[in-house]
């Protein structure tokens, strides 16, 4: 009976510890890197990067030049965009390739994975990632 009484207790105790919720992907993240995921680019240097997942559905940004703006689902391991808005500043440069890589990646649905403090989105054509690090 002891040992009945005992099993019971660990397995309700291993039932506590697992699972739960999911991770969830909102808050800010910093860009690490872009492009192709077998050349990936360095996030421009000195350069103070923000994505903003909400709580509430919407993502907000700057990634060095324009900011940008819009909604966002999450279903299992896909991310759904609504239409992105920018502001519409000339970008050259490292600064201008970063953010133009970003926003094709926030097109209609792109594929996630989050593995601790590091987000990595995937275009929905798999042409182009996106890997972030938890601000």
């Amino acid at each position: 009976m002891k040992k009945l009484v005992f099993g019971l207790l660990v397995l309700f105790i291993l039932a506590a510890c697992s699972g739960g919720a999911p991770a969830s992907i909102d808050g800010q993240w910093a860009l690490v890197s872009y492009g192709p995921a077998d050349s990936q680019l360095s996030a421009a240097p000195d350069v103070d990067t923000s994505i903003d997942f909400a709580s509430d559905g919407t993502l907000n940004g700057n990634v060095g030049c324009n900011g940008f703006g819009g909604d966002f689902t999450v279903e299992g391991d896909t991310i759904t965009f609504g239409p992105i808005v920018s502001t519409m500043m000339f970008c050259e440069g490292p600064v201008g390739e970063q953010e133009a890589a970003t926003l094709v990646v926030f097109q209609e649905s792109a594929s996630f994975v989050l593995d601790g403090d590091t987000l990595t989105v995937t275009s929905g054509d798999g042409s182009s990632v996106l890997v972030l690090a938890r601000k």
